[in-house]
């Protein structure tokens, strides 16, 4: 019995320094996550670029609103459509203008080498990464807020709705920023990983589209159409763009990051391998 009990003191124990020790290589790996989110997210705003996605970013969600969302024809307190309903073609060439770099640059300089040696695991460089551009986008996102306000000065907006549509649009910036950051694992050259997320990120947007859903009715099963809506970044987007948040949205957006951040480790491991 006094064996016994001894034996389960010391699987206790063990068990405990595991847990220790796990809590310990967690705590690290985010303290390494971080610092390289930090940075990314300064070298953004030690270069004029990210003041001039910024203007721009502003400026075209300025002109997509007020003239060609008809904002003060619609007579209406609602950011639905004149606002938020542009943001997945504005999300489509801008998110890949400010992901595109993160991996091609770090191989065509030849520093990728150089950071998967150090340190750090290879997720917490690709998660840094991802949040630190993530966070930006984020911030260009919140600076369009005089258009909230306006909205409320001229009517009584439904603030849960506009408070979906920005988690929506966040959502779907980081969606389109996951997918960029996997184009740009792929390749060293810049203008490519551009390209390429640009198609990708399209094809995501035309499988809900409702025009091209409505020629799919006529020439496919509706299990096969269904299917191919429940891939489009639009056809998930719509529901936060009107005000609700659906569990099976959130669920799409984390899966379609989630896959991207993974399909990235496995194209880095192999450039580490090769």
């Amino acid at each position: 019995m006094e064996g016994t009990g001894r034996g389960v003191v010391v699987r206790r124990m063990k068990a405990t320094r595991f847990m220790d020790q796990e809590r310990t290589n967690m705590s690290e790996g985010l303290r390494n996550m971080w610092a390289i989110s930090r940075r990314e997210l300064g070298g953004y705003f030690n270069s004029p670029v990210a003041y001039v996605f910024i203007v721009i970013f502003l400026l075209l969600n300025g002109f997509f609103t007020f003239s060609l969302g008809y904002y003060f024809e619609r007579g209406q307190a609602s950011l639905a459509e004149p606002f938020f309903s542009w943001h997945p073609w504005l999300y489509l060439f801008l998110v890949p203008s400010v992901g595109m770099r993160l991996w091609a640059e770090e191989r065509r300089s030849g520093t990728l080498e150089l950071l998967l040696t150090m340190p750090i695991a290879p997720w917490q460089a690709i998660v840094g990464k991802f949040l630190a551009s993530w966070i930006f986008l984020g911030i260009a996102l919140v600076l369009t807020f005089p258009i909230v306000l306006t909205t409320a000065y001229l009517g009584d907006p439904d603030n849960g709705s506009v408070l979906a549509g920005y988690l929506g649009s966040f959502l779907l910036a980081g969606a389109y920023l996951g997918v960029t950051e996997l184009m740009s694992a792929v390749t060293r050259n810049q203008i490519i990983a551009f390209i390429i997320s640009v198609v990708v990120c399209f094809f995501l947007i035309l499988c809900g589209w409702e025009p091209v859903t409505q020629f799919l009715v006529n020439h496919l099963p509706d299990g096969v159409v269904s299917l191919v809506k429940g891939l489009s970044t639009w056809y998930h987007f719509l529901a936060f763009q009107r005000g609700v948040i659906d569990v099976r949205d959130l669920l799409y957006f984390g899966s379609v990051m989630g896959f991207s951040l993974f399909a990235t480790s496995v194209v880095l491991r192999g450039v580490r391998g090769a």
